[in-house]
């Protein structure tokens, strides 16, 4: 269980955060519409902990990303931004497969993406990724890699040695039946991961999906039951619900607008683990994950320009 007034005291290792996963272009329309009746859409870089990394890196932690792409025209192009960005890629690797795309149409509720896969869920167990790990205080995964073999088995070995290292371990729990392999019990399979990891964060979709309809109270306590020390469930405009199996905090919104509802979590994950690397505590950290995550909403894509997280702090109050 992880107390809100700890401070955690991290390892003296050269990388603050290690995201693996997916690496992806996100091709956002350029027009709201619910019914996906858009006829132009626009490229962007995502894949939520790529997203995450480039966040952090622009709040000013250290971030290396773990991912797969294809040796095409996208890949590069993700590859590129990237580098661009400062962000080290000693850890992309290059599949002979498509680099995986998501189409989302824009909205101001919970976007509906279509998902095309191929290159991201080849990830496999490199030297690189090992040393990686053994650099790492925090390493942070979603439901991607973990959806489809051969990255699934990459990821077991992965979890088995972040927590013999002694890292704390975040996990979006996002699932979505149609990133999941055909015949296979994901739910369940998620749910053996929750076991293994420290801190969650599903959104009220992500907790309905794995639980089933229920009140927020239960749902986190779900969570709990299964391993989780702290459970942060976002529920859009109504803020979010935080409990680490003593006490359940509830966190209003601090958007003042919405663009964009894309990338919103990866920004939180990121001003939330940048916080608590800064040496903030963890009630501390979860306000600054609902601040970087309010300030990018205002913009489109999945990964605004960030300022310095001190900077997003004092324009929300925080400092």
């Amino acid at each position: 269980m992880f107390n809100y007034e700890d401070r955690l005291s991290f390892p003296n290792r050269e990388i603050d955060l290690l995201t693996i996963g997916d690496l992806l272009v996100d091709m956002i329309s350029a027009d709201y519409d619910e019914n996906v009746d858009c006829d132009t859409y626009n490229r962007y870089f995502g894949g939520s902990p790529s997203n995450i990394a480039m966040n952090v890196s622009k709040l000013g932690i250290r971030a290396l990303v773990a991912s797969t792409v294809g040796d095409d025209g996208l890949g590069k192009f993700l590859v590129k931004h990237l580098e661009e960005q400062g962000i080290d890629t000693r850890c992309i690797q290059q599949a002979n497969h498509a680099t995986s795309m998501v189409v989302v149409t824009k909205s101001k509720k919970t976007p509906v993406p279509i998902f095309y896969r191929d290159a991201d869920y080849h990830l496999a167990y490199t030297p690189e990724l090992d040393q990686a790990l053994d650099s790492a205080k925090i390493v942070h995964f979603s439901c991607w890699p973990i959806s489809m073999q051969p990255a699934r088995g990459t990821m077991e070995r992965v979890i088995e040695k972040a927590r013999k290292q002694g890292a704390i371990i975040g996990f979006d729990p996002n699932y979505h039946p149609m990133i999941w392999a055909k015949g296979e019990d994901g739910v369940e399979y998620v749910k053996s991961i929750i076991r293994q990891v420290d801190i969650v964060k599903p959104s009220e979709v992500d907790a309905e999906r794995l639980f089933g309809a229920d009140s927020y109270e239960n749902q986190l306590e779900r969570f709990l039951e299964l391993g989780a020390k702290l459970v942060v469930m976002t529920l859009g405009e109504d803020g979010a619900l935080v409990s680490n199996g003593k006490e359940t905090l509830k966190f209003k919104t601090m958007a003042t607008e919405v663009i964009d509802t894309t990338g919103a979590g990866d920004a939180f994950w990121a001003g939330f683990y940048s916080s608590l690397v800064k040496g903030s505590t963890i009630r501390e950290a979860l306000q600054a994950g609902f601040a970087v995550s309010a300030f990018k909403l205002k913009y489109t894509g999945a990964v605004a320009n960030l300022p310095r997280l001190e900077q997003i702090k004092e324009m929300y109050q925080l400092v």
